[in-house]
């Protein structure tokens, strides 16, 4: 399970160490991809395949299915870390995050996402902010 939040630079190359306890989770190889609310998210190769078929029976003659496919997976990136357990994350993936220097990493469970770490203290301050309401939404939809 990929669990925590983790501070890291991103260098003039576009390579970032990934946390030592989430290279163990996400293996050897694995997919980064364009992620919602701006930041990356990242696979380990088997939840990959499992998410990959579950959007492969979305009906394709739906125009937001195809949207979403083309965009998921037009930015999708099989990645390994290199021996200092560094990854390059492609251009385009990094103007997506809008990734500059500094990066945060947090473990969401089944996946890891990547965040600047600019974006994501915005996120995480509006987040703390109605932190109860979400909670309270989380029941509605039967948590």
């Amino acid at each position: 399970m990929l669990i925590g939040e983790f501070n890291h630079t991103l260098d003039n190359k576009g390579r970032v160490i990934v946390p030592s306890r989430f290279r163990e989770e996400l293996e050897d190889r694995f997919i980064i991809t364009r992620g919602l609310d701006s930041c990356l998210f990242a696979y380990p190769r088997e939840e990959w395949n499992s998410l990959e078929n579950k959007l492969k029976a979305m009906p394709f003659t739906r125009a937001e299915a195809r949207a979403f496919m083309r965009l998921f997976f037009s930015g999708a990136s099989e990645v390994e870390p290199d021996k200092q357990g560094r990854i390059l994350i492609p251009p385009v993936l990094r103007e997506h995050a809008e990734l500059d220097k500094e990066i945060v990493f947090i473990g969401v469970s089944n996946r890891a996402e990547i965040w600047s770490k600019e974006k994501w203290e915005e996120y995480s301050d509006k987040l703390n902010l109605s932190y109860e309401q979400v909670a309270e939404k989380m029941f509605d939809i039967d948590f």
